[in-house]
Formats: C-alpha cells, sequence, structure tokens
C-alpha cells in the first residue's frame, strides 16, 4: 500500500505556491480528484482543495466526513450541499481577492459557479500546473506503479495459462480483469483491449463476442490500478501460425522499440524519442502504417504528461515514468504493438515490465 508522508504532501503543496507569486493570487484552487488527491492525500469521489500561503482546506461531503481526516492532513471542511458553494464561504471568510484555478481541469458549469457564487472574486487561470509537477515521480510513487506493473504482468501470464483458440476476445478480457482483481488490483485502468486478426489493427479495439482465431495476430492491452497508480502494457501474440508478412511486422515493432529504450535518457526531447522509433519503422517500409505517438506519462492517470510524440519538446527527466509503445497497423489484415512501462535513470532508463517481448505463440 503506498502511503505518502504528511510531510511529503506539504512539500507537494509548496511546490504550488511559487506560481501563486507569479500570478500574484492569493489561493489556488483544483477540484480535479487526481490532483486532489496527489497534494492532500484524499482518495474519496468528491473532493476539493483550496490552498493559501498558510492553509490548506480539503473540501467533501458527509460521506467522506470520516475518511478524509484519516487519509489528509489538510483541514477537513464538510459541506452539506455543492463544494463550490461551500468554497465561496471559505472565499470570503478568508477575504480573498484573487484565485488562480486550473482552467484545463474546470467545467463551464463549474466556473460559471465560483463566478456566481465569489462575486468579486479575480480569477486567474492556469494551465496543468499540477500536472507538470506529476510528471516526475517520487521514488515512493516509482515503487507504487512497479508493484501495479508486475501485478499487471502476473495477471497476464496467469490469464494465458487459461488460453484456448475457442475463447471469444470478451471471454479473455474478462479474465484478465478477472485474475487483476484477484491478485489485488482496485480495477482496471482502462478497458482492456483484445483484439484477434484483423481487429488487431484497429488501436484501441474493444473486445467483442468474436472467436480469437488462429493462424492470426492477437493483440493484448491492459493495465491495473494498484494503491492508484497505474500501469500499461501491450503483447502481440501469434495464434497458431505466422506467415513472414505477420512475423515481419513484428520483428519490425520490436527493433523500433527497443531502438527507443536505447534512446531515452534525461535531456532528450520526447519528440526525438518518437522520431527515433519512427526511423526504425521507415527502414522496413512501415512508418506510415505507426499512427500515433510512441508513449505517454502515467501515474494516478493512465495518460499524463509528458506526451512521447512527434511535436513534444519536452526534455526527459529522471523520475519520469513513461510508456514505449510504438505500433504498425494495416487494414483489414493486422496490427502489432508492443509496450512498456519505464522509469528514466540518470543514465537511461530502467524497464519496469518483467513480460518477456519474444514472440509467443499460443
Amino acid at each position: 500500500m503506498l502511503t505518502t508522508t504528511s510531510s511529503q504532501l506539504s512539500a507537494r503543496r509548496g511546490e504550488v505556491i511559487p506560481s501563486l507569486h507569479e500570478a500574484k493570487a492569493q489561493a489556488f484552487l483544483t477540484t480535479a480528484l487526481p490532483n486532489v488527491r496527489y497534494l492532500t492525500g484524499f482518495t474519496g469521489s468528491n473532493g476539493a482543495l483550496l490552498l493559501t500561503e498558510d492553509r490548506a482546506l480539503l473540501f467533501t461531503d458527509p460521506r467522506y466526513g470520516t475518511q478524509a481526516p484519516e487519509e489528509s492532513d489538510c483541514e477537513v471542511k464538510v459541506a452539506k450541499g455543492p463544494l463550490l458553494k461551500e468554497i465561496a464561504k471559505w472565499i470570503e471568510r478568508l477575504q480573498l481577492k484573487s484565485l488562480e484555478f486550473e482552467q484545463n481541469r474546470i467545467s463551464f458549469e463549474d466556473y460559471g459557479q465560483l463566478k456566481e457564487h465569489a462575486k468579486g472574486l479575480r480569477l486567474k487561470p492556469v494551465n496543468s500546473l499540477i500536472e507538470t509537477l506529476r510528471a516526475v515521480k517520487s521514488e515512493t510513487e516509482v515503487a507504487a506503479i512497479r508493484n501495479s506493473v508486475r501485478l499487471n504482468s502476473t495477471a497476464l501470464e496467469e490469464s494465458l495459462r487459461r488460453f484456448k483458440p475457442s475463447m471469444t476476445e470478451v471471454d479473455l478480457a474478462a479474465e484478465i480483469d478477472y485474475r487483476m482483481r484477484r491478485l489485488g488490483a482496485e480495477e482496471p485502468a482502462f478497458e482492456t483491449i483484445v483484439a484477434s486478426g484483423k481487429r488487431s489493427a484497429l488501436p484501441h479495439a474493444r473486445p467483442t463476442s468474436a472467436r480469437i482465431q488462429t493462424d492470426e495476430l492477437l493483440l493484448i492491452d491492459m493495465g491495473a490500478i494498484v494503491a492508484g497508480y497505474a500501469s500499461d502494457m501491450t503483447r502481440t501474440h501469434a495464434v497458431g501460425k505466422l506467415d513472414a508478412k505477420r512475423r515481419r511486422m513484428y520483428r519490425a515493432v520490436l527493433e523500433s522499440q527497443l531502438a527507443v529504450l536505447d534512446a531515452i535518457k534525461p535531456g532528450v526531447t520526447c519528440a526525438s524519442v518518437d522520431r527515433v522509433a519512427r526511423n526504425v519503422l521507415r527502414g522496413f517500409g512501415l512508418e506510415k502504417l505507426f499512427i500515433h505517438s510512441t508513449g505517454h506519462g502515467l501515474g494516478l492517470e493512465i495518460h499524463e504528461r509528458p506526451r512521447v510524440g512527434r511535436k513534444d519538446k519536452t526534455k526527459l527527466v529522471t523520475g519520469m515514468v513513461i510508456t514505449v509503445e510504438p505500433g504498425v497497423y494495416e487494414k483489414d489484415f493486422g496490427g502489432v504493438r508492443i509496450e512498456d512501462t519505464v522509469v528514466v535513470t540518470t543514465d537511461g532508463c530502467e524497464v519496469l515490465t518483467p513480460t518477456p517481448k519474444e514472440l509467443l505463440t499460443l
């Protein structure tokens, strides 16, 4: 179980204060649950944090009146009505005149309510402030993600022991989700992808009642949530015998993925890492079949900063946790994706995913 100490939470909140000074704002508000959890430790489904230089007020509803003080070191305010209405009362009580809010997270309705309930308050938008802080993981967070990754891999291993070619995609996806839960996952990190044959050319295919085909590719993309932190892994398998074209496609993606792993180190840009993947696939004549980015950050959410894509100039930093997942997809034929979760280290990266990448025949 991930345990974030009071001093760690306080230090995270302290990293927000320079933004207040820069924006000449008296307080910061987040209503995004992953950000609330990151800054307060609170894991409930309804919460908000109002942060000033000397106070941290966590707002929630009566369902969490006992849980919130147990999980968080903040002042807990239990609202009997809408949270924003209660927050507005405290804004007035604290005599706040200016407030930073997350423009990338707040809904238009909530923004309107904030303006209505806190009249005269100067609202100052900020974009992805907490998400930027979350991009670099602490040792505690990396440990949590490592546990999630290991559970995820074990769930796949156990599920494939029960694999039969007569299974449907839905059958196998359900088996994977069941194994995750039995091993201790809170839930899947996203809807498990199982795609057989031609459907493996759909990067985000949803499992269907179609039976898994023999002499075809089988793509499985899965992730678990453990102690609040996500994992993400894709493996593509052979069901029966594959022809030369499909085997070549697999080799191309594997070489691309391994080249990216070699290229990752602090200081390189996400765009340059993405370019490595595409250059390898170009050598196989398959670059145009690579239709998504090479990877993404993950943590409290399955998709976080940075985005390892063509245009992202973000420089990798020690402690960032990202996926590496090149893939190629040919319509009406099939697709291959190979994905690991990795952490950027001082001199390269550590692959957290233990599942082998050699083409496995089921």
